[in-house]
């Protein structure tokens, strides 16, 4: 028997703030989060635009001892995840009862893979890695680490597929407890934010180099985009089976309704329209969700051409007449990859109780492309009871997730 499977509780570690009300407060201001960074033109970049995430403070809450295995994306992923089990009131003698599952999106560790090996190849001596090298290293660093603070005994597994991974690791949990194989998974995904991960990305020159107006420089959908702007963090949102939640006495504040994905079979990193609008369909599809049903599409779109433009044809092609609203938060917030999909449905879970859409900063103009989509571009005022969030990914791997709303 299907169980449905609702959101209990949510928590986020953003360039927008540290807190689901500051969070909030950002997005309905239009406040961007996006700098130039003086650190980064100096290295060597050719564009230094990037966001500011402050380093959560975790010395009085994790011992010297375990924050070794601890690499900055799981320090984010923790101060999310303290936050969205306070948010669903999950205490540790709950968790210490029952089998809790953690599902996490991350795709890279490149900072402590680079100092742990830079330290072996300066001292030719593999020792000098460190003994907590290995675990900061390793792409499930983050589950593992979480898996292990919060005493979880449940599912430990990490979801890597680039840019989908947070959304897919979503959908995967859902799917467990959709299908009455858990009762209760801790599920979301961190990006880390240093100078030298996305390195090679702007090597290739994805990046906007608008760097005399940083706040404009990420523009989705607009007819002038130049290139993503790089971001990360955390976000962390609780999943349970409905029974479940009500059992406990949970705050229930949504339902994942449907769920879609599908891979390009294409171009390694140009995106296509076939894939994004399969996932949509299968989405709507799978929820039994007639697309008029859907209040507010929160895009993928990370200011580059291809990629915007293919989603705002894929969009169209699944919802037809109907002018949905669309806005990428993005605009505000960069690309915060590995963590985007899960930061995302955090945002739209913002705007949806809030009552409002937060406009898609920097849309001036659309081009012949992605004319075909209702972008806002400023900060609405509206009630919506369904969105539905979009994660496209290097590898043509895509997601889509819908949320409905419950009072």
């Amino acid at each position: 028997m299907e169980q449905r499977v609702v959101i209990t509780g949510m928590g986020i570690w953003s360039c927008l703030g540290q807190t689901l009300d500051d969070v909030r407060q950002a997005l309905y201001d239009g406040k961007s989060g996006i700098i130039f960074s003086q650190e980064r033109k100096d290295m060597g970049y050719r564009s230094a635009l990037c966001t500011y995430v402050p380093m959560p403070d975790l010395k009085k809450k994790i011992s010297r001892t375990q924050r070794q295995f601890m690499p900055e994306e799981a320090m984010y992923a923790y101060a999310a995840t303290e936050q969205a089990l306070q948010n669903a009131g999950l205490d540790q003698d709950y968790i210490d009862n029952h089998e809790v599952g953690i599902i996490y999106g991350n795709d890279s560790v490149a900072e402590a893979t680079m100092n742990a090996l830079d330290r072996f190849r300066e001292f030719k001596d593999t020792s000098a890695c460190g003994s907590g090298a290995i675990f900061q290293s390793m792409n499930s660093t983050i589950t593992m680490n979480l898996a292990c603070l919060f005493r979880l005994r449940g599912i430990n597994l990490t979801s890597a597929a680039a840019c989908a991974s947070s959304s897919l690791a979503i959908g995967n949990a859902y799917l467990l407890i959709k299908n009455g194989l858990s009762d209760c998974i801790i599920t979301g995904g961190a990006q880390e934010n240093n100078a030298y991960v996305v390195a090679s990305f702007d090597g290739i020159q994805a990046f906007s180099t608008r760097e005399d107006e940083p706040s404009k420089a990420c523009r989705p959908f607009d007819k002038n985009r130049d290139g993503l702007v790089p971001g990360g963090g955390a976000a962390t949102v609780i999943l349970e089976s409905y029974e479940h939640a009500v059992k406990r006495g949970a705050p229930i504040l949504a339902e994942i309704v449907g769920w879609g994905f599908s891979g390009n079979g294409d171009h390694i990193s140009t995106p296509n329209v076939a894939g994004p609008a399969r996932s949509l369909e299968l989405a709507l599809k799978n929820g039994g969700v007639n697309p008029t049903e859907v209040g507010y599409v929160n895009a993928h779109a990370t200011s580059t051409h291809a990629g915007d433009g293919r989603e705002a044809m894929a969009i169209k092609q699944i919802f037809g007449d109907y002018a949905v609203p669309v806005t990428s938060t993005k605009s505000q917030t960069g690309h915060e990859m590995w963590a985007a999909g899960a930061a995302e449905c955090v945002y739209s879970m913002l705007m949806m109780k809030g009552g409002f859409i937060a406009g898609n900063l920097n849309f001036e103009e659309p081009d012949e492309e992605t004319a075909c989509v209702n972008v806002i571009p400023e900060t609405t005022e509206k009630h919506f009871d369904m969105f539905l969030s979009n994660s496209f990914g290097f590898g043509g791997t895509n997601s889509t997730l819908i949320v409905k709303n419950i009072e």
